[in-house]
């Protein structure tokens, strides 16, 4: 299919420039940043995901996250699926961190200045032996996740970024206006459950399908179009009506 191939060139390019990007995704220097009151590129980015998220869920970890591509290629050596516990976990850290953030910003009496390239040289993260350290470490980091404990168990359990846009995604839900999502038709569905199989969430997809509600509301869907993809009925569908 030929948006199964675009999903996975961008995914590619993604990992290929993450070297370069990484900075733009740390939440750590948004924390060091907030207490000097410098809104870094990191923030401007996850504000951007949450606005992108009230139209396209969590489009992004599907089709453009680097990290989603480095637990993609994992899926090839582990295939089992992750456990719906480690959905959890990422809220127990985004609360500590995001209050850090307004706490920062608090103690630096505001905001004061906005610097896209705060602590990166020359725009570029791993440009030392010190960026390419916490490179190798991060990407490792979500390998090793990744393998141990399921498929996109890195999505599932730490990402920073994660709880963003899934509060994008309930708030689209919510309101009920034209947005993204995975549309379902349990007449279609013959029970094959290779939707179930091939889901690199581990969402029980046939198991939606079938309660007959229209459509995937789940907040871990990545919207990646896979489930569409295998569905040899098209009892699942990418849609924005």
């Amino acid at each position: 299919m030929k948006r199964h191939k675009i999903r996975n060139t961008l995914l590619l390019f993604s990992m290929l420039l993450f070297p370069v990007t990484l900075n733009y995704l740390s939440p750590y220097l948004i924390v060091q940043g907030s207490f000097a009151g410098i809104v870094s590129g990191s923030a401007a980015f996850f504000l951007t995901l949450f606005l992108f998220s009230l139209f396209f869920g969590r489009a992004y970890c599907g089709w453009i996250c680097p990290a989603g591509a480095v637990q993609d290629c994992c899926v090839h050596i582990n295939n089992k699926a992750a456990s719906r516990k480690q959905n959890l976990i990422k809220y127990f850290i985004w609360v500590p961190w995001l209050t850090a953030v307004i706490a920062g910003f608090i103690s630096a009496g505001g905001i004061k200045e906005f610097n896209p390239v705060f602590l990166t040289d020359y725009g570029v993260s791993a440009s030392s032996l010190q960026g390419c350290i916490i490179y190798m470490f991060v990407v490792i980091l979500i390998a090793v996740i990744s393998l141990s404990f399921g498929k996109r168990s890195f999505c599932h359990s730490i990402c920073w970024m994660a709880p963003f846009m899934i509060l994008g995604s309930k708030i689209k839900s919510k309101l009920g206006y034209p947005s993204l999502h995975v549309k379902t038709d349990s007449s279609a569905c013959v029970n094959c459950k290779k939707c179930d199989a091939n889901c690199p969430m581990s969402i029980q997809v046939s198991e939606i399908v079938k309660s007959d509600k229209k459509r995937i509301d789940n907040v871990e869907c990545i919207l990646c179009g896979k489930c569409e993809e295998i569905c040899p009925k098209k009892a699942v569908k990418l849609s924005v009506r």
